[in-house]
């Protein structure tokens, strides 16, 4: 790796992360990003003057709720550094409209924000339309697989709510391995079933007897018939 003196452009860092967990992951966190970005430099003689980092925040986000990329802006314009530079463009922003508000700020500045993956000028107006158009539709497949993505852990939990906390479906009566005391209420109701007795008669032997159903309510016929249908 060279000295400084044989650079040819000044730039600054930016990472992110959107949870705190991937800060430490070498696979999806910061420090595959920080390769990524001074693999770039060496290769294309640019001095990287800092690093600066969001751990933890949305690519969402406008660029007032980001401290790392607002400095990272800041300090552009006061060491003179021509270029920002991200891994990808979804490390810059995951939501369109907020990746081209934040890029005219760039723009605005005179500095390039470079994607150190293909080395394209995300900041590049309408001089390279080719290039726009690649950002933009780059921006709208993170976005969608974003939205994709929120979908799906909403889903996963509507569905774990509804199965009365468990992801995989809700313990049948029973099963459940912390109300042990629904597997001897279960296997009483088959012996009384054994004996002859009708649902109704059943169920007011478990009332007698103090055994609780699984939502604390009197035991009635149809409780019973669900609970024996309960698979082994």
């Amino acid at each position: 790796m060279g000295g400084a003196s044989e650079r040819t452009a000044r730039a600054i860092a930016y990472l992110r992360v959107s949870s705190a967990g991937q800060a430490k992951d070498g696979r999806d966190g910061l420090p595959r990003q920080r390769e990524a970005i001074a693999a770039y430099c060496d290769a294309n003689r640019v001095e990287l003057l800092e690093e600066h980092v969001d751990a933890g925040v949305s690519g969402a986000k406008a660029l007032g709720e980001r401290p790392g990329l607002s400095a990272a802006l800041e300090r552009a314009v006061e060491l003179e550094a021509g270029m920002l530079i991200v891994e990808k463009a979804d490390r810059l922003a995951r939501d369109l409209i907020e990746g081209e508000l934040i890029l005219r700020e760039f723009r605005r500045a005179g500095i390039k924000v470079i994607e150190s993956e293909g080395g394209t000028d995300l900041a590049d107006g309408d001089a390279n339309p080719p290039a726009r158009l690649i950002r933009q539709v780059i921006g709208a497949v993170a976005e969608f697989e974003k939205s994709a993505l929120v979908a799906k852990l909403r889903a996963a939990r509507d569905r774990k709510r509804r199965n009365g906390g468990h992801p995989c479906g809700a313990y049948r009566f029973g099963r459940h391995p912390e109300k042990p005391g629904e597997a001897e209420t279960l296997a009483r109701a088959g012996e009384l079933r054994a004996m002859g007795l009708t649902l109704h008669e059943i169920a007011a032997a478990l009332n007698a007897e103090g055994r609780a159903s699984r939502t604390g309510r009197p035991w009635t016929s149809p409780m019973v018939r669900d609970t024996l249908r309960t698979p082994s």
